[in-house]
């Protein structure tokens, strides 16, 4: 008997459908197209929590998601042009925080997503599909398209998305718990 083929594409299928279920049909404000949705939103205590997830970022912004394989948190995080940032589920206790970034992190996260290198890092030019099962998966999403890598032996990191995501992990409360 042949093994189960898991087809490469379905984690990130599934995310981009949890990524729709969740945040619903708009994501954009309909007087301003090009002004996307930047921070996710968490509900109230004791209960109902409403999560809207950008699908596209402004020039300047990222956006973060992971997940720790197929049945962990899902973590948001949503960084401005400024530095703000707020994280949900950072820990994968629920709990939504806020900061800014330092100066020197913001500065450097601006000079990293302005890199022209940034657009051949994209899964579409990589044409990216994840191989490991229950691994720590990431999305970045930038103005120059979404970069998906997973923590799993063998993946060949992106230079410049692969300092984002190393930032964004470092001066944010990034600690997965399984």
């Amino acid at each position: 008997m042949l093994p189960r083929a898991r087809p490469r594409l379905l984690a990130p299928l599934l995310a981009l459908a949890l990524v729709g279920t969740l945040t619903g049909c708009s994501l954009f404000e309909r007087d301003a197209p090009n002004k996307p949705v930047a921070q996710p939103s968490a509900g109230v205590a004791g209960g109902a929590s409403q999560l809207e997830i950008p699908t596209t970022v402004a020039a300047g912004q990222v956006s973060l998601i992971q997940r720790l394989g197929e049945d962990g948190p899902l973590r948001t995080l949503s960084v401005e042009r400024d530095g703000a940032w707020q994280c949900v589920d950072c820990a994968g206790d629920g709990v939504t925080s806020r900061g800014t970034l330092a100066a020197e992190l913001t500065e450097r996260l601006q000079v990293l997503l302005a890199n022209p290198a940034l657009a051949d890092e994209t899964d579409q030019a990589r044409r990216y599909r994840t191989t490991c099962i229950d691994a720590l998966t990431s999305s970045l999403i930038t103005s120059t398209g979404l970069i998906t890598s997973q923590d799993c032996p063998g993946e060949e990191r992106t230079p410049v998305a692969g300092e984002i995501l190393l930032l964004l992990t470092q001066a944010t409360p990034a600690e997965i718990k399984g």
